[in-house]
This record gives C-alpha cells, sequence and structure tokens, in this order.
C-alpha cells in the first residue's frame, strides 16, 4: 500500500468530496462540478441540498457519491427541522450527510440535547447514508472539540468534520490530530476549510483525515493550487 505522504496527486483524489457551496451557484456549476467529479473520481460531490437531485441525475452510474449539508452553515436549526431536512435530501439521492453541531448548545453545556440533535440525523440516515458532523472548530477551545467528538461518537456519526467553511479559520493540522486522538482508529475524520494543494491533503492525510472536504479538488489532482472552501 502507498504511504500516506507518498500518495499520488490522483489518489488523493479519492478522499476528496469535491465541494460547492457558495448560494449564488448556479446550474451550470453544479453540473460542471459533477463532470469534474467522473472525470477525477473525487469521493464525492459536496452541493447544497437544493441541487441534490440535480446531481443525483448527473452522476447516476458514476460510483461518485452525493454529499449534502444538513442545518448549514450555523447548525442552529432545531432537531425536527434537521430530521426533516435530511430525509427530504435522502429522498432526492444524497448518500452523506454533513449535519452542523449545534455550537451554542455545546458552549452552553446542553450536552444531551447536543447529542440527540446528532443521534436523530443518524437514525434518520441508517441504512441510507453515512453522517458527518461539523463542528466548526474555529469557534470552540480544545476542550469543547474534544467534547464535541465524545458526543459525535456516542450519537452514533461516522465521521467528524472539521468546519463549514463559512466560520472562522479552517481545517488544521494539530486539529485533525486532536480529533483523531479523540474518536479513536474506528471513525471517519473530514478535514475542511482551507485544503488548497496536495501537499496539504498529505499532511492532513498523515495527521488522521481519512475524507478531504476542498472547492479545489480539480487544482489538488492537477498539482495546482486553488482557492476558497
Amino acid at each position: 500500500m502507498t504511504e500516506q505522504g507518498q500518495l499520488t496527486n490522483q489518489q488523493l483524489a479519492g478522499y476528496i468530496d469535491h465541494t460547492l457551496l457558495k448560494p449564488e451557484a448556479a446550474k451550470d456549476a453544479v453540473v460542471k462540478l459533477c463532470e469534474e467529479a467522473k472525470t477525477h473520481h473525487f469521493a464525492t460531490v459536496c452541493v447544497n441540498p437544493g441541487w441534490v437531485s440535480l446531481a443525483a441525475e448527473q452522476l447516476k452510474g458514476s460510483g461518485v457519491g452525493i454529499t449534502t449539508v444538513i442545518g448549514f452553515p450555523l447548525g442552529a436549526t432545531t432537531t425536527k427541522s434537521k430530521t426533516a431536512e435530511t430525509l427530504d435530501a435522502l429522498d432526492n439521492g444524497a448518500t452523506e450527510i454533513d449535519m452542523v453541531l449545534n455550537v451554542g448548545a455545546l458552549k452552553s453545556g446542553m450536552d444531551d440535547l447536543v447529542e440527540k440533535d446528532i443521534a436523530a440525523v443518524v437514525e434518520a440516515s441508517r441504512g441510507r447514508a453515512a453522517v458527518k458532523v461539523i463542528l466548526e472548530t474555529g469557534l470552540l477551545t480544545d476542550e469543547e472539540k474534544v467534547k464535541a467528538c465524545q458526543l459525535s461518537v456516542a450519537a452514533g456519526a461516522d465521521f467528524v468534520k472539521t468546519s463549514t467553511g463559512f466560520g472562522p479559520g479552517g481545517a488544521t493540522v494539530e486539529d485533525i490530530a486532536l480529533i483523531r486522538r479523540t474518536v479513536g482508529p474506528d471513525i471517519g475524520v473530514k478535514a475542511s476549510g482551507g485544503v488548497r494543494d496536495a501537499a496539504a491533503c498529505r499532511a492532513m492525510i498523515a495527521a488522521g483525515a481519512t475524507r478531504i472536504g476542498a472547492s479545489s479538488g480539480v487544482a489538488i489532482v492537477s498539482g495546482g493550487e486553488g482557492s476558497g472552501y
């Protein structure tokens, strides 16, 4: 097996959720995203819920998954809303669900609410999609990051993810290492927010990431540097 630090740019493609979450993104841009994902064999595309059905049409039979975001980007909607949004996305063809943790509840010490919020989305997705919990690490202390990871694992999440790309900061090697130490070897870890080139991808993977969220996927696998999410 190829050492993580020696992964080729094209091998990195299998780690990448090729992402387009800008609110102004138009249909043509989503179609282009899907075409790029098929060409480069990215793990999934990551689109807003309103574009899931289009992505499902474009990617049918390609082997590329469809990630969408729930409670995005603040995480402050109700559990009922997140569950309904999840079920709708699944019916439209989503194969992975990236939900935003209720940051305010976490900071209020409302651990039971945070865990139940995640667990409800996990239950709604059971047998249909993997669930990633977005922590928004730029808003959290290290202690809060650890707590958020523990609650995510307890709730049955499949992945823990660093950032929405719309909050302060983004993925760091230090945060990925902390998250990996906390969740252990069996939970996925997604680095997202500011990962723009192949070297950064390799560093995140070496630190424990098993998925990369990036809008610069084509630049990454082509050996360039992108900008944005």
